[in-house]
């Protein structure tokens, strides 16, 4: 049996933003905002992606305001992150678990949704990596923070592009159904948690550019360039 989305238990998109609403709470935590700032941060990290892909396919008003249950999500994760984080002390990794998280979840949903929609499968995976970056990058960008979408040091779009992309194949060939559901997420969460501990990184945007080390220092010897942390020369 193929998997439709709009036979999709709800709670698997609640799971999604509860994910990335204690990312969320968890960095408001780090920089040491109060409990509202916490609240609205999980809000906007966990319904952010979610309201844009909506938004984008014009059925309506968006998931997050014409179902009250998706409150919940964001409120649970304040509140848990409010009287766990004092003994929490990898705050970070588990920032980047739950980010992981709702990274595979909403890579699917987003895709799915924009397929049942009637978008085209090329279409339906850019919704789907929009879907699932959207709300980490409002995140970071509310917070301060450079968006982990254009930390050169880290990966971050492709394991959506990953998971988007294998929903989108699976739909098609008429095989996506629970168990190929759990497959795609556990890839895009692995691919991503791999990705931040090994520090992989793709490749720069113009080829030959050297990225500047910690200290100044390029990779490919002392010194540097002007331009924003790069070696303003080509090899």
């Amino acid at each position: 049996m193929t998997f439709a989305f709009e036979n999709a238990p709800v709670w698997l998109d609640l799971l999604g933003v509860f994910f990335f609403a204690v990312s969320g709470s968890l960095l408001a935590a780090r920089k040491q905002i109060d409990i509202v700032g916490s609240l609205l941060l999980a809000s906007l990290v966990g319904l952010g992606g979610g309201v844009i892909r909506d938004l984008i396919l014009n059925t309506g008003p968006p998931a997050a305001f014409g179902n009250p249950a998706y409150l919940f999500p964001p409120l649970l994760a304040t509140g848990l992150v409010y009287f766990l984080f004092p003994s929490v002390q990898r705050y970070t990794s588990l920032l980047v678990l739950f980010d992981a998280g709702g990274l595979a979840l909403f890579c699917m949903t987003g895709t799915l949704k924009a397929l049942a929609a009637g978008m085209n499968p090329w279409a339906a995976v850019m919704l789907g990596v929009m879907t699932a970056v959207g709300g980490g990058l409002l995140r970071d960008v509310t917070a301060n923070e450079v968006p982990e979408l254009f930390n050169p040091k880290d990966i971050y779009a492709l394991p959506a592009f990953a998971g988007a992309g294998l929903t989108a194949v699976l739909w098609v060939a008429g095989v996506f159904n629970v168990l190929t559901a759990v497959g795609v997420a556990a890839v895009v969460f692995t691919f991503r948690v791999l990705a931040w501990r090994r520090s992989w990184q793709a490749p720069l945007a113009v080829h030959g550019w050297h990225r500047r080390g910690v200290f100044g220092a390029t990779d490919g010897g002392s010194g540097g360039g002007p331009d924003g942390g790069f070696e303003g020369r080509r090899d």
